[in-house]
Formats: C-alpha cells, structure tokens, sequence
C-alpha cells in the first residue's frame, strides 16, 4: 500500500470523526439537561473526551509519517505507537468514570426526582447510530492501513457507542420505573472498556520496549532465509515492531568461509529482497554475513588483520623471486589460524612446485599460517623477467 494513501486515509478517518464527535458531545450534554437524562449528560461529557482522543490521533498520524531524519534514523512510527498507549489511557480512564457514575446511579437511584424524556431518548438512540456507523468505518480503515492508533480510536468510538447503549438502557428504565437500571448496564458497559483499553494498553507497552513478532512470524522469516542459496545456518535472528505493523530485523548469516566478498554480498542482498519482498512485517533487514566454523570464536579474534600481518609476510617472501609478481593476496580466518591464496601471472604456473615450496618453507615457524596456496590467472599486462 502506498505510504502517503494511507496517511489520507487515516486522516480522513480521525477528521470525520472529529466532525461528528464536536456537535454530537454539545447535542447530548444539552438534551441531558433539558431531558431530564444524567446517563445522557454523562455520554455527552464521553463525547467532548473524543474529542481530545482525535485530536492525539490526528497529530499522531502526521508526526509517525514523516521521513527518518539524522535524529530518527528508523522513522518517527513509534510516535503512533505511544498515542495508542495514550488512547488506550483515555479508554480506562474513561471506565474509571463510568463506573464511578454508574455506582452514584445504582446508590442514589431513588432520588431520580423527574424521569428522563423522549427528548433525551431520542438523541441517545441517534448518537447509537451514529457513533456505530464511525466505529466500523474508523475500524475498516484501521485494518487496511495496518495502524493499531486507529484501531483503538474506532474502539474509542465504539466506546461512546455502548456508553449510548448504557443511557438508552437507563432512560428506558427510568421512564419504565426501574431507576436502577442506568447504572447497572453503566458500570457493566465500563467494565467491557477497561478490557479494551488494557488490550492497546499492553500492545503499545510491548512496543515501546522493543517486542519481536510473534513466533509464527520468526518462523515465517528463519523459513525464508533458509530458501535463499548459499545459506548454511542461521546464527543470530532479531526482530523489533515499529509502528504497529512494520518490523525491523537483524540477522547473521553463516555461508561457506572460502565464499568472496562480493558472492557473500549478494547472498545478503537476496536474504534482503526475500524478507522485504515477501513478509509483510519487514520493513528493513540488515544481514550480517559471517563465514562458517570457529571465527568468532577467541582464538580467531585474536589473529592478526591485513595491515598487521602483511609486513611480517613480505619480510619472510622477499627472496623468493615469484613474490614480486603477487596479483593478489587473499586471508581466510579459520578457526585459530590464517589460510592465504596468493594469485600469481599464469607463467610462473611452470615454477608452480618450486613456487609451492619456496612460499611454504618461508613460513615455517609462523603460528597462525595454516598453510598457503597458489593460484595462477592470465595478466595481460604482466610480463616474464626475460621478454
């Protein structure tokens, strides 16, 4: 899906219902009061704290759309990530004060002086269908844009739905003689937030403190490494979610030790193209190729590099007539030693068993050489001592 549709389409979705929210919270708060409707003036106050969660979404969307830049190198999507948690809080705090009520209603419910009236029925019914009709398309956006902010905004609106639900139960009850009613199905409806607000609660805790996919999802992704060519095993796999939806991953790669650079890059770079191209989760993957056996064990760590070693090579090859046509030298760090190919012009292949032997007798006495090989190649640009 492209990126900047589905910012459209968030926003479009927290707008609506930022629209509706506004006049609905003032029409409710006012046909509680002049209905007669403590439930309906309680929904209403429900209403206006939309409101304030649309306005977190609305801000959200845009700041987690932005470009990663020098100070969020990985994107800025974990802005919506702490909204969710901020919705979330305005979903329990929300059931905190529906149970408070729904307890004053149930305690004080013999005092109801006069009964609600078809004024404040009416708009509770209305409020019913509107807020349920903003609950599923918010919802449907939210699954086709993958964003969990938004699906806990549409279960905000579902929220004041059911808190409608609540108030129609308690004028009904109330005009019937069952003032009690109200705040019964009040704190039931409460309860049901809390279990909502607590799910996107934890979600977006989980995320903020670098939780992995699920394990169905790791095994999806290992599966997909091991399909590429040139895989040997898996040494190291970690994931992180950003956003919701889209997910970071690491992952060491161990390939044949004698593999080049560049054969060993592209196997990276199809590992890349297969998670990106084929999980929907990856977002972006850093593989690390590393050669298979012992060399990350302590005693290859300890081996010299290139420019250390190199010298000492030179020293102990400078009366060996073949070493100053070396093309290339080439270091293989197995296990607790270094393996070298040399790569010489193909006419000193005649000399090869000479050759062989000279560059072995050199380094006789050196530790960490496990051995040295000799491989030849046409230089055209190289020629014999004697042409």
């Amino acid at each position: 899906m492209n990126i900047s549709t589905g910012v459209d389409d968030k926003t479009r979705a927290t707008t609506l219902g930022a629209a509706l929210n506004l006049p609905l919270a003032a029409l409710k708060i006012l046909a509680g009061i002049f209905g007669h409707s403590q439930a309906l003036l309680a929904d209403g106050i429900h209403s206006a704290a939309d409101l304030i969660s649309d306005t977190l979404v609305f801000t959200s969307v845009r700041a987690a759309s932005q470009n990663a830049d020098a100070d969020h190198p990985y994107g800025h999507a974990r802005i919506e990530t702490a909204a969710t948690g901020g919705v979330a809080l305005f979903l329990l705090l929300t059931a905190a004060v529906l149970v408070y009520d729904g307890g004053l209603d149930v305690l004080h419910a013999e005092a109801t002086a006069v009964p609600p009236t078809m004024l404040a029925l009416g708009v509770a019914l209305a409020s019913l269908a509107f807020k349920e009709v903003l609950f599923w398309y918010t919802l449907a956006v939210a699954r086709r844009t993958h964003s969990p902010l938004l699906r806990a905004n549409a279960w905000h609106h579902r929220s004041d739905a059911l808190s409608s639900i609540a108030a129609i139960a308690g004028i009904i009850g109330s005009m019937a003689g069952f003032p009690i009613s109200d705040g019964i199905a009040t704190i039931a409806i409460a309860v049901m937030l809390a279990v909502i607000g607590a799910r996107y609660g934890w979600e977006s805790f989980r995320e903020l403190t670098d939780a992995g996919l699920t394990p169905d999802r790791v095994r999806a992704v290992r599966e997909r490494i091991f399909s590429v060519p040139g895989v040997r095993r898996v040494r190291r796999l970690r994931t992180r979610v950003m956003g919701g939806h889209d997910a970071f991953a690491d992952v060491g790669v161990l390939v044949d030790p004698y593999l080049s650079l560049t054969e060993a890059h592209r196997i990276s770079e199809r590992i890349s193209s297969e998670l990106i191209g084929l999980i929907d989760e990856i977002a972006d993957v850093c593989v690390h190729i590393e050669p298979e056996g012992q060399a990350d064990k302590p005693a290859a760590h300890s081996l010299p590099l290139r420019e250390e070693i190199l010298p000492t090579l030179r020293a102990r090859w400078a009366t060996i007539r073949a070493a100053a046509s070396i093309q290339r030298v080439a270091l293989h760090y197995i296990e607790d030693a270094i393996w070298i190919d040399l790569v010489l012009p193909v006419w000193l292949a005649s000399e090869d068993e000479n050759s062989q032997r000279q560059f072995d007798r050199a380094l006789d006495g050196l530790s960490i050489v496990a051995g040295v090989r000799l491989y030849y190649v046409r230089v055209d640009s190289v020629r014999a001592p004697d042409e």
